[in-house]
């Protein structure tokens, strides 16, 4: 089996964790939060009530290839966390945990994505001379679109990464 990558970000958001929460349980805010490089669209039909068990279908393109992506809502406790995993999609795991922790008036929201890349050592070698870089790039532009939507966001606090051996369930 392939080796399991984790990304982690974290974020300082100077704005309440109701209304932070709020604008990340609007799935319409997926498009604005994707980099145009992908030319990210949702195909479910809007509105879309996040909650655990939602799907979400949607299409990219990257490389020039038509991706198409189902999502689905794992784990969800409003104001807390939710959890996305990918049903369908380009890898052979995806799994996003959106945390939500109050400081003070202000936010602290944190990213941990586990995934694993398909393809066996063929993944392994793409997650080497693209993935990760194109996962930051992703990432990146989240940060920077999170400070512009939700004023009084801070910049990134350090980015943690890292891989590890998959382990079954």
């Amino acid at each position: 089996m392939g080796r399991l990558h984790q990304l982690s970000r974290t974020q300082l958001v100077g704005r309440p964790l109701p209304e932070v929460f709020a604008f990340f349980a609007d799935a319409a805010m997926l498009e604005a939060l994707t980099p145009p490089f992908l030319h990210f669209r949702i195909l479910t039909p809007m509105p879309i009530e996040l909650g655990t068990g939602a799907r979400l279908d949607y299409q990219l393109s990257l490389f020039g290839l038509p991706l198409r992506w189902r999502t689905r809502i794992t784990d969800w406790q409003p104001g807390r966390r939710f959890v996305d995993e990918q049903e369908a999609g380009p890898y052979a795991l995806w799994r996003h945990t959106h945390e939500f922790e109050a400081r003070g008036t202000s936010t602290l929201m944190r990213d941990v994505v586990d995934y694993l890349e398909p393809l066996g050592p063929v993944g392994q070698v793409a997650h080497i001379l693209f993935v990760r870089r194109t996962l930051d790039r992703i990432f990146d532009f989240r940060r920077d679109a999170i400070a512009r939507l939700l004023p009084g966001a801070e910049g990134p606090h350090q980015p943690e990464t890292g891989a590890r051996r998959a382990h079954p369930g």
